[in-house]
């Protein structure tokens, strides 16, 4: 219970339906401890907290509150810093939700001799052939199955997402009737949670002491290598990103490459952004065990959180899935994840590592392939 609507009405409609609720609010950061110049708000805040609490007290169910910084700090935050440092752009709420939020639960559902944990996403799961199998949301604008492709077959076999099948519409509607109108009228917060203000590159530089001082001064360079001007080290920049650069080139520009080695960024138009094939690692299988020995496996894969996803072919080797989109798509990142879907299935999904064309092979089929 993050003390927002989604997770509060998660609350109320299984304690509704005769299940033994048990409140869990998990502390993942202290914000002060960042030096950020916004006040702390979202899951992490005490206003949150106590929100999720008064929930609890006016249904009459227990709630606790879990502090996960130290495994927090640990993972999440140092992979967003390490994976920054690595010219690559990190998706720190699929982690969490990977590595943290669900062993953390579960642990404590264990103490608790609880059965199942519950979430607000807006996601639906169910056991098909041995598998348990995530799929999108109905409500197609609130759909979370993206961040959820990590979870585990273990963890998901005990976890339900109770607004699955609903539209944020009615979880309004629901909130209004029972009188929570404070849930209906609460802002929600899309940030990430340590990093309220937005200012990921200020974080970095208090995060990182003497970063800036280190990877100030790199170049800005054309794919041929023309140095075009300066920039502030190649950290603060992202596959994708057009505003900011602080360059004329004559046309818009973008970021298309990072290379940390050199410290130098790569500009072009948005054409040099396509990309017709990556290679996604770090697996984790959905709706089957493994995609291995299928051949080229049609699906729609998504290569961000707000992307609407793309058709493509996939083809896994071992321990990687190499995708072959039917066409082109811009802003390929490594250090994103890559979620793979068979219509509103969850097929599995991985983090992107490469998606540059001279370094992915031809698929093993011939197939019209683009």
């Amino acid at each position: 219970m993050s003390g927002g609507i989604d997770s509060s009405v998660a609350a109320v409609m299984l304690h509704e339906q005769g299940y033994e609720v048990v409140g869990m609010t998990m502390k993942t950061w202290d914000y002060a401890s960042a030096g950020g110049s916004k006040k702390e708000t979202g899951c992490c805040s005490l206003d949150s907290i106590n929100d999720a609490r008064q929930i609890a007290v006016e249904l009459g169910f227990p709630h606790y509150i879990i502090d996960i910084r130290d495994e927090f700090g640990d993972f999440v935050i140092s992979n967003f810093t390490e994976e920054y440092l690595a010219g690559r752009t990190p998706n720190p709420c699929v982690l969490c939700n990977t590595h943290i939020k669900w062993d953390a639960l579960l642990r404590r559902a264990d103490q608790l001799g609880c059965e199942f944990i519950a979430t607000g996403h807006y996601a639906q799961v169910r056991e098909e052939n041995g598998r348990y199998v995530i799929s999108k949301g109905l409500d197609d604008n609130k759909d979370q199955s993206y961040a959820l492709w990590g979870v585990t077959q273990e963890s998901l076999a005990r976890t339900l997402f109770p607004l699955g099948q609903l539209r944020k519409t009615a979880i309004y509607d629901f909130a209004r009737e029972r009188g929570f109108t404070e849930l209906v009228n609460k802002p929600e917060s899309y940030e990430i949670c340590f990093i309220p203000d937005n200012d990921y590159r200020g974080f970095l530089r208090r995060r990182v002491p003497g970063l800036e001082e280190r990877v100030a001064g790199g170049e800005f360079v054309l794919r041929d290598g023309t140095v075009i001007g300066k920039h502030e080290g190649y950290p603060f920049y992202t596959i994708g990103q057009r505003k900011g650069l602080g360059v004329a080139l004559g046309f818009p520009a973008y970021v298309t490459a990072i290379d940390p080695e050199t410290n130098r960024v790569v500009l072009g138009n948005f054409d040099d952004l396509a990309s017709t094939r990556t290679v996604v690692g770090k697996l984790n299988m959905g709706k089957f065990a493994s995609l291995e020995g299928r051949g080229l496996v049609p699906s729609t894969t998504k290569i961000r959180y707000n992307h609407d996803g793309s058709p493509a072919f996939l083809e896994q080797k071992g321990d990687k899935i190499y995708v072959y989109f039917e066409e082109a798509v811009h802003a390929v990142t490594p250090g994103q994840a890559a979620v793979f879907y068979e219509g509103n299935d969850v097929l599995g999904g991985g983090w992107i590592e490469r998606h540059t064309i001279g370094e992915i092979p031809e698929p093993s089929e011939a197939v019209a392939v683009r």
